[in-house]
């Protein structure tokens, strides 16, 4: 129903986690190399559980050829940088998410990309830098999902 991508994830636990959600809400993981990681290692199969072996992944050798492939879908690049809120948008069934990898997030020439539909933000408190990957990437699908009533859900 909804596409995840991360652009160079670098935290193996994160992915693991972002693994499982993705199974559990029907979206498709892009994954943008280079990973600091391997998808085999021990960290990325114990946060992944055996989710992993079920997950409907696909990990690309660069942004354009990830864009590429998801052609016809609307892009929305989640970032601090970013001055909409991820609430205030109206998602639909395709729609694609783009996060960065967590000690850098997003480069520049990606926010101001016209492969874009919008560059939407989460809330925090008042001079904080950024929330964790995984939770970050939770917030945002569960929102996508409940606007499109669970679907596929029970």
């Amino acid at each position: 129903m909804f596409n995840i991508i991360l652009f160079e994830p670098e935290i193996p636990p994160n992915t693991g986690n972002i693994i499982r959600l993705c199974v559990n809400t029907g979206a498709k993981l892009h994954l943008i190399k280079p990973l600091g990681f391997n998808l085999d290692e021990k960290q990325v199969r114990r946060a992944g559980l055996d989710y992993l072996d079920i997950a409907n992944i696909i990990v690309h050798e660069n942004y354009q050829a990830c864009i590429s492939s998801l052609k016809g879908n609307r892009l929305f690049a989640v970032s601090t940088k970013a001055s909409k809120y991820y609430h205030d948008a109206k998602y639909r069934p395709g729609d694609v998410f783009i996060f960065g990898p967590e000690t850098r997030g997003l480069p520049n020439d990606i926010l101001t990309s016209t492969d874009n539909y919008m560059n939407v933000r989460i809330p925090m408190a008042k001079d904080n830098r950024s929330m964790n990957l995984s939770n970050s990437v939770a917030v945002i699908l569960y929102e996508a999902w409940r606007q499109n009533s669970f679907n596929g859900g029970d």
